[in-house]
């Protein structure tokens, strides 16, 4: 589906991706950088959140609960 892109091909996408972008490059990189990085403290929230349900939940398996006969 794609195609095999060599190593002068690769050169070249580099090269042109410079010309265009040139001086804001570095302040692109950095944005993404903090993108990437408010993305995994996001996940990590996310994660968080469920093992602290999932263990909730196994917690309140494991106590008894006083039932009358």
């Amino acid at each position: 589906m794609f195609p095999n892109f060599g190593t002068w091909e690769m050169l070249i996408v580099a090269f042109v991706c410079l010309l265009i972008f040139g001086n804001r490059l570095p302040s692109i990189m950095r944005s993404l950088g903090k993108s990437v990085t408010e993305f995994k403290k996001g996940v990590s929230g996310i994660e968080d959140d469920v093992d602290q349900a999932v263990t909730a939940d196994k917690s309140d398996k494991k106590t008894p609960t006083s039932s009358t006969f």
